[in-house]
């Protein structure tokens, strides 16, 4: 069983080389499993032997899970061939709408918050536990749009799901970050409703200011787009510490960036500044811990 914190990179042919030169500063590789839906054995094996070398985790993208509708089955044969293939330590998924009707949308969509969708994502995660053999991590998703009929926020959807499963959340903290600036709420009071007991996978990113036109206004409004093409922002690297300190298991730390790649070395601090506020974290969690324990043993 893991009992330490780790931080690493998601996986692209972009920075492959450089994680190779640099696999002693790198804990753990994230690997996108969709994009090997379609591959050879050979390219798996080559996955499985990067495994080798370094802990890999594996990121699913298009399952779409939180839906009234059934992931389709040949999606799950394909996920369930990735990791038999390449063995990850761990996986993990959206909880997002990504097609309906028979309609791809193309991206990461907010489903209703209501308990039908609860129910939807309680349903595939079951599915897909039975054929892939394991239970995904659960990933929160930016929005930039309050999606309709949600009767619930968003910590008691992602807690009412999270708990109505054996999963594990992956907290996306940049995810977190947008959806409080774009709506108005606390990042650290919204922490604080979610179930961090159940956290053991981290994302972070960076965004992006875009402009758009509100129709019910007849202005244009400010809003904070996730893109991964950004640097991780510092109030991001705040809220992992503050994660930190309040969770109980152990983190795997997974910096996202998808493109507009800047020298490898500013990656390589931004791993640095991750383990730092983790350590920051930890250090905080553990003297509030002496603490408590000291007023008790003075009861």
């Amino acid at each position: 069983m893991r009992t330490a914190d780790r931080v690493g990179l998601g996986w692209r042919g972009a920075l492959a080389a450089s994680i190779y030169v640099h696999l002693d500063a790198v804990d753990v590789l994230e690997v996108l499993a969709d994009d090997y839906f379609h591959s050879s054995r050979r390219t798996l094996r080559s996955i499985r032997a990067l495994g080798r070398d370094v802990p890999l985790v594996c990121h699913g993208v298009s399952l779409g899970l939180a839906s009234v509708t059934q992931v389709s089955l040949w999606r799950i044969e394909r996920l369930a061939r990735v990791l038999e293939a390449i063995e990850p330590e761990e996986w993990s998924e959206h909880l997002a709408l990504v097609r309906a009707g028979g309609y791809e949308i193309g991206h990461l969509a907010a489903p209703p918050r209501n308990p039908s969708t609860v129910e939807g994502a309680a349903r595939n995660v079951a599915h897909i536990q039975r054929v892939v053999g394991q239970a995904p991590a659960l990933e929160n998703i930016a929005t930039l749009i309050a999606p309709p009929d949600s009767p619930m926020s968003e910590p008691e959807w992602v807690s009412a799901i999270v708990r109505s499963s054996p999963c594990k959340l992956l907290l996306d903290l940049h995810n977190l970050h947008a959806n409080c600036v774009n709506f108005g709420h606390d990042a650290y009071e919204l922490l604080g409703q979610l179930p961090i007991e159940r956290v053991s996978q981290v994302h972070l990113s960076g965004g992006a200011w875009i402009e758009h036109h509100s129709a019910e206004h007849g202005v244009f409004a400010r809003k904070l787009l996730d893109d991964h093409v950004h640097d991780v922002p510092d109030v991001v690297f705040a809220l992992l510490g503050e994660l930190a300190e309040r969770c109980p298991e152990p983190l795997t730390v997974i910096i996202e960036r998808d493109g507009r790649y800047p020298p490898f070395c500013a990656l390589l601090e931004q791993l640095d500044r991750a383990r730092r506020a983790l350590a920051e974290g930890r250090r905080r969690q553990a003297t509030l811990s002496g603490s408590l324990l000291h007023e008790l043993a003075a009861v």
